[in-house]
């Protein structure tokens, strides 16, 4: 399988809610065409940032089919489709690929601790099931499962439709160690927002983040910086937006980038229960935050 060339910053999309606990689709539309204008080279629906772990089957549908519309080709686009049972996970991954997704992401989230055997015939699963690439995500800090460099190669080994690795744990030598055994040739993805300089200088082909709904221009701008050589630069503007990247991440991210958005100009609503809104304090300081890195907000 020819795997498309996703390189760059891939912006995660929030789902926006009305009052009432609707899906607002207006907004979620606003929200992916400012992605797609400030130059994000990638969009990824319904990761964590989008809350797709509380979205009704039907909801998620729904998020799917209008994001795949809005999105209509201008950017790649890989959709996370992770879900507790493998049947379910292999009907999002085709349901994603039938509405026109670039890739899917698959996180391994189970309720029940996974044999190292459970892990690798669930991507198999899905592998078979589509005829579109996988990123297989690691990220114990929400699926409660992690999965080692070893286990990783062997599924990169036994599933041919596994061709891209988002890496959360922090452990940059994981990162290196993927790079090593591989000879580069699988390409490897950032999804730990403070550790995105020492992943992208070694060799990462993108960065998962939802900061581009609030700093798209820095965030694209290290990634320019680091593909030229500067790293001068790209450490400069890395540790400019530190402390807005670890903020979010620590906080929350359906919960900040939400807080955040609204502090730009556009109300995408509060995340779901049992996620709550940002309070007064971490207002304040998201707000400080924004008003250095922002001009004129």
């Amino acid at each position: 399988m020819s795997t498309p060339q996703i390189r760059g910053v891939i912006g995660y999309t929030i789902t926006p809610f009305k009052a009432d606990g609707s899906i607002d689709l207006d907004a979620l539309g606003l929200s992916i065409d400012n992605l797609i204008a400030s130059g994000v080279h990638a969009i990824a629906p319904l990761g964590s940032t989008g809350e797709g772990a509380y979205l009704a089957e039907s909801e998620w549908e729904s998020v799917v089919r209008y994001s795949q519309e809005r999105i209509a080709g201008r950017v790649p686009s890989v959709v996370s489709v992770s879900d507790l049972t493998t049947a379910r996970t292999v009907q999002r991954a085709q349901l994603a690929e039938a509405c026109g997704a670039t890739a899917v992401m698959v996180l391994p989230a189970s309720y029940w601790k996974l044999t190292d055997n459970e892990i690798v015939d669930h991507y198999k699963a899905v592998g078979a099931a589509i005829d579109i690439p996988i990123m297989l995500y690691n990220n114990p800090g929400t699926s409660g499962t992690d999965l080692s460099v070893e286990l990783i190669l062997r599924v990169l080994g036994e599933v041919e439709n596994v061709t891209m690795v988002k890496e959360s744990t922090g452990d940059i030598q994981r990162m290196h160690r993927l790079y090593q055994a591989t000879n580069g040739k699988v390409a490897f993805y950032n999804g730990c927002n403070p550790l995105t300089l020492e992943a992208l200088v070694a060799g990462a082909s993108g960065w998962c983040t939802a900061a581009p709904n609030l700093i798209p221009a820095l965030n694209l701008a290290l990634w320019d910086a680091v593909q030229s050589g500067d790293l001068q630069q790209a450490r400069a503007l890395f540790y400019r937006q530190y402390e807005l990247l670890e903020y979010i991440t620590r906080r929350g991210l359906p919960t900040t980038v939400k807080a955040g958005l609204k502090l730009l100009g556009l109300d995408v609503g509060a995340p779901r229960l049992p996620l709550q809104p940002l309070d007064t304090q971490g207002n304040t300081h998201l707000k400080g935050l924004l008003d250095a890195l922002v001009p004129g907000n």
